[in-house]
């Protein structure tokens, strides 16, 4: 198994270098946790793999979190449980110990994503519910015009569907469903600026987005001249202007719910 981190974590980011500031731009969207909510409707006991600071945990009912890294766990809030520091592809509990599992926008971070998928079927006797991207559709988005190195990167990081339905248990009942983002998503991934280029200009907001950690300065520089551009003259509006008022965006996010 891949050696943790200094931080803690066995991933590919570097939360001691990315830092505290993701939480003022990361903030839980209710329209997306009635998703989550939905798929794990029925369950008492719920698994958070990768928890973090906790976003979306208000969507299930007893909740149990795991997270790795150091600086994450010490985001939480007080109101939350303290989070297990264990690691996806080895957790500490017994077999079908939950009625079901949940873990958002976690999966890309992880060192061996299929081992950590089969340890939540493991340890899970109902649903496990993988809020993540579609890597197909990642590039589909207008931001690759702009940062295609940002884009590439979240391409590879991701699993295919198909291999999270398999590691999963693809003989059970399962389902893929494309979460559409508000035009306002408090939640600040990449996807969620679809009508708001404007923002990910701001350093911080992309900061939020750990693709960006991945790219050099030159590319960054790149971008923000490239966007700044084509706001100033028009060009971004006249090809991608109606988003600005598209009340939302159907891009690569998905829940996969895979039930034995």
């Amino acid at each position: 198994m891949k050696a943790r981190t200094r931080d803690g974590g066995a991933g590919d980011v570097d939360h001691i270098a990315i830092g505290a500031g993701p939480a003022p731009h990361r903030r839980p969207d209710g329209r997306i946790a009635r998703f989550i909510a939905e798929a794990l409707a029925g369950t008492e006991t719920v698994l958070n793999v990768g928890a973090g600071a906790g976003s979306y945990e208000s969507a299930a009912r007893a909740v149990t979190a795991v997270e790795p890294s150091r600086s994450m766990r010490a985001q939480r809030p007080h109101r939350l449980p303290r989070a297990v520091d264990a690691m996806a592809e080895d957790l500490p509990f017994a077999d079908d110990e939950f009625d079901g599992a949940m873990t958002l926008f976690s999966v890309h971070q992880w060192s061996d994503v299929t081992a950590g998928l089969r340890e939540m079927r493991r340890v899970t006797s109902g649903p496990v519910v993988v809020l993540t991207c579609d890597p197909k559709r990642v590039r589909d988005f207008w931001l690759y015009e702009y940062a295609p190195e940002v884009l590439d990167i979240e391409a590879r990081r991701y699993l295919s569907i198909e291999e999270m339905a398999g590691a999963l248990g693809g003989t059970g009942t399962g389902t893929v469903r494309t979460v559409p983002v508000p035009l306002d998503c408090t939640d600040g991934f990449n996807e969620a600026y679809y009508g708001r280029p404007e923002m990910l200009l701001d350093p911080a907001a992309r900061q939020a987005c750990s693709a960006w950690s991945f790219i050099d300065d030159g590319a960054r520089e790149r971008f923000d001249d490239r966007l700044r551009h084509d706001l100033r003259s028009g060009a971004w509006d006249a090809r991608f202007g109606h988003l600005r008022t598209q009340e939302t965006y159907e891009g690569s996010l998905v829940i996969v719910r895979a039930a034995p």
